[in-house]
């Protein structure tokens, strides 16, 4: 976490939470979702507007984490903005027929298990979570599992936030009344 972000939590400490205003794709691409979008419909239904400031999307990641239910955010100075996924907390890249394997914002992991869906779709777990493979990269994860560097076990994706601790719609687990709909600080 950015040092300006721990000093504004201190100096800050009882901003309200915030629920439904940013979601992360299944390509690792974030998106800004303002009343009008959340309106319309849930993430991904109703994406919103792709960010594209590079600033501001390594901002994000510097300062994305996960609080004790398995539920991701974004730490924007004193205020949590909590993340709505599309399939997974992580988008794996992955190279060299799976011998280089990062996140989406770049950080390089170990795979510990590959999974594959009813869907044909491709996660890999780590020591930091689970990921989808980026659409961009099953050739090279079909390389992996092809030289035998990952074994994949058979999942339903319905199961994989229960069974890896992840929340796919904070806003969604929240009541109504307690949906904070003011936009990020």
């Amino acid at each position: 976490m950015d040092d300006i972000v721990k000093q504004a939590l201190a100096k800050w400490p009882n901003v309200p939470d915030c629920y439904g205003w940013l979601g992360l794709d299944a390509r690792g691409n974030w998106y800004m979702r303002d009343d009008r979008t959340q309106a319309a419909g849930p993430f991904p239904q109703a994406k919103g507007s792709l960010l594209r400031h590079e600033k501001l999307i390594d901002f994000i990641q510097r300062n994305y984490e996960h609080d004790d239910a398995g539920q991701w955010f974004f730490q924007n100075g004193p205020q949590r903005v909590y993340v709505e996924l599309e399939a997974t907390p992580w988008v794996w890249r992955v190279e060299d027929a799976g011998a280089k394997v990062s996140t989406h914002s770049g950080v390089p992991v170990q795979v510990s298990a590959c999974l594959v869906d009813e869907n044909g779709r491709v996660y890999l777990a780590s020591p930091i979570g689970l990921g989808v493979v980026h659409t961009q990269d099953m050739e090279a994860a079909a390389d992996a599992i092809e030289q035998g560097r990952w074994k994949p076990e058979t999942v339903n994706a319905q199961d994989l936030p229960a069974h890896y601790g992840y929340v796919a719609s904070p806003q969604a687990k929240q009541p109504p009344q307690a949906q904070h709909k003011a936009g990020p600080a």
